[in-house]
């Protein structure tokens, strides 16, 4: 079964990425999500890469906030593709995690979104054109989720202009 692991450095993450979750589900998406940390579980992180792409992972999308090597150390072990999101969680407010995600050495790419929810939700739709490229009936969704959302800035525009006109 092909799916995308959404790797969590702690629980904490959890409130942030059940939206990456969610908009997975919405389009029905499988993935699976875990706790796994760079820095304080690193061989459980290994470990668990291997075996999620054993069982069909295809994209990773790792959710790290403070020193946020999560994804670095992922992209470090597969040439799957690999999605970064930083999390607030420190006196920084995420930018010490997007700094951490976005700097990677050449040849270690990791794709890396918005600081907390925008980036939790970006991530799996990045993750599902990802997937598309091989999937016409996820294409389909995206793009009939696209015509939606211009609809409604269509509909939020018409009802602005009645109210001030």
């Amino acid at each position: 079964m092909k799916f995308v692991s959404i790797v969590m450095g702690s629980k904490s993450d959890y409130d942030v990425m059940k939206s990456c979750a969610d908009t997975f589900e919405a389009f029905g998406v499988n993935y699976e999500l875990i706790i796994s940390s760079a820095h304080r579980s690193p061989s459980r992180t290994v470990k668990y890469i291997q075996e999620a792409e054993a069982k069909g992972a295809q994209v990773f999308i790792a959710a790290a906030g403070m020193a946020a090597h999560l994804a670095g150390v992922l992209s470090s072990k597969t040439v799957k593709p690999i999605i970064g999101v930083p999390m607030s969680a420190s006196a920084l407010s995420g930018i010490d995690a997007l700094l951490s995600t976005v700097q990677m050495p050449a040849g270690m790419p990791v794709a890396t979104v918005a600081i907390g929810k925008a980036g939790a939700i970006n991530s799996a739709f990045l993750a599902m054109q990802i997937l598309a490229l091989n999937d016409e009936e996820l294409s389909i969704k995206l793009k009939e989720d696209r015509i939606a959302k211009a609809k409604k800035v269509e509909m939020d525009s018409l009802e602005i202009e009645t109210l001030i006109s």
